[in-house]
C-alpha cells in the first residue's frame, strides 16, 4: 500500500502541481487539501512553494495564521512528517515550528538558478537516502531566502557557495525532533533528468524509507 501523502494548497501557492506530481511518480498516494480540511490520515505532509497571499506583511505570514495551521500542528506533535519548501518553509519559520527567520535575499534580487548544496545530515526521514557530505544539485527559486539563525539548529542542506546571503550558507533545517524539514530548494522540481536533474528524488525516497521500516 502507497504511504498517503498531501499537499496544502493556499491561495497563491504555485508549486503544488510540482509537488503533487513528485509523490505520485516516488511511490506516494497525493492528494491535494484545503484550508479547511482535515489532516488525520496524512503521513506526509507538503507545504509547497509560491506566494501565499501575495506575500502581505511578511512570507508566509497569513498563511501560518489560517485554520489549516491548527492541522497542521497538531499533525507536528503526533510526529508526522511535515515538509516545508520556498513559500512552505517561510510558513514553517512563522508558525513557530522551526527556528529562525527568512529575510530578503543580501543582493535584494529575485534569484532563480539551479546550485550546489550539500547534505549535511542524513540521519533523518527526509536525508537517509543520501551519503554524508553529498554533493547534489537542486534549483532554487526566492527573493526571501536568507536564513538568519538565532539559535542552534540542526542544519540539513547548506549551499556549496554563498547565494543569498543566509548565515553559515543554511540552505535546510530540521526540528529538534527531525519529523519538520523546511528549505529553500525545491526537491520537487529535481525529481528527472527531463527537468535538469534527479537529485532531489533522494528526498522522496528517504521519506518512502522511512515510512516503510
Amino acid at each position: 500500500m502507497k504511504p498517503k501523502a498531501c499537499v496544502v494548497v493556499y491561495p497563491g501557492s504555485n508549486c503544488d502541481r510540482d509537488a503533487y506530481y513528485a509523490l505520485e511518480i516516488n511511490g506516494f498516494e497525493p492528494r491535494f487539501v484545503g484550508l479547511d480540511d482535515r489532516l488525520d490520515d496524512y503521513e506526509l505532509i507538503i507545504l509547497p512553494g509560491g506566494f501565499s497571499y501575495g506575500d502581505y506583511l511578511r512570507p508566509g505570514a497569513v498563511a501560518a495564521r489560517e485554520k489549516i495551521a491548527v492541522e497542521i500542528r497538531k499533525a507536528s506533535e503526533k510526529g508526522k512528517l511535515i515538509m516545508g519548501i520556498c513559500n512552505g518553509f517561510q510558513i514553517l519559520i512563522e508558525m513557530g515550528l522551526l527556528k529562525g527567520a527568512l529575510l530578503q535575499n543580501s543582493s535584494g534580487k529575485f534569484i532563480c538558478k539551479w546550485v550546489d548544496l550539500t547534505v549535511e545530515d542524513t540521519d533523518s526521514p527526509f536525508t537517509n537516502a543520501f551519503t554524508p557530505g553529498e554533493r547534489i544539485k537542486i534549483p532554487i527559486a526566492h527573493g526571501f531566502g536568507r536564513y538568519v539563525k538565532i539559535d542552534e539548529v540542526n542544519v540539513a542542506l547548506r549551499y556549496v557557495e554563498d547565494v543569498n546571503g543566509s548565515d553559515e550558507r543554511i540552505a535546510g533545517i530540521f526540528n529538534e525532533e527531525k519529523n519538520i524539514f523546511g528549505l529553500m530548494p525545491h526537491p520537487e522540481r529535481a525529481v528527472e533528468n527531463l527537468l535538469g536533474g534527479e537529485d532531489g528524488r533522494k528526498v522522496f525516497q528517504s521519506i518512502l524509507n522511512y515510512l516503510k521500516r
